[in-house]
């Protein structure tokens, strides 16, 4: 993942632990304190959405020590397209440009340019250099796309 997605990650992980677990933990003692749980709907709801936060601390906490942080700037990629990189790309038939970062598969976000190394168009790209023709298999057929350019941000 790209430092930016791990930093996302740590803050989400942060928030996680000093806001949301406090919270629940104080929902469920109130629950406690009206009496009967076994009708008691703020109790389930409580113990339902700490168990939903305590599986997230575990997901985010087994990504961050298996994560692999890749800062894009620090590459000697030779102009190739990389993980981290981000490409502007012009499809040959429309002349429509767009630029994509290629990020890790949790950092993916179409609406923000940032694409999944695993798509079609990343793995099209991967290893080409600007100026190179890429062509990204897509649900309505083949697309040829240009490297207008490649940055390392």
């Amino acid at each position: 993942m790209t430092v930016r997605g791990a930093e996302r990650l740590r803050t989400e992980l942060h928030r996680l632990k000093t806001v949301e677990r406090p919270s629940v933990i104080q929902a469920i003692a109130d629950a406690r304190a009206h009496g009967d749980l076994s009708e008691n709907a703020d109790y389930d709801a409580a113990k339902e959405r700490q168990g939903f936060i305590e599986g997230r601390i575990a997901e985010l906490e087994g990504k961050i020590a298996n994560a692999q942080v890749i800062d894009p700037a620090a590459l000697d990629a030779d102009g190739r397209v990389v993980f981290g990189a981000t490409v502007e790309i012009e499809e040959l038939e429309s002349g429509e440009r767009v630029t994509y970062q290629i990020v890790g598969d949790d950092e993916a976000d179409i609406k923000a340019g940032m694409v999944s190394v695993n798509s079609p168009v990343a793995r099209a790209l991967i290893g080409k250099s600007e100026g190179d023709t890429a062509e990204v298999q897509a649900p309505g057929g083949v697309r040829a796309y240009e490297i207008v350019n490649v940055d390392y941000v």
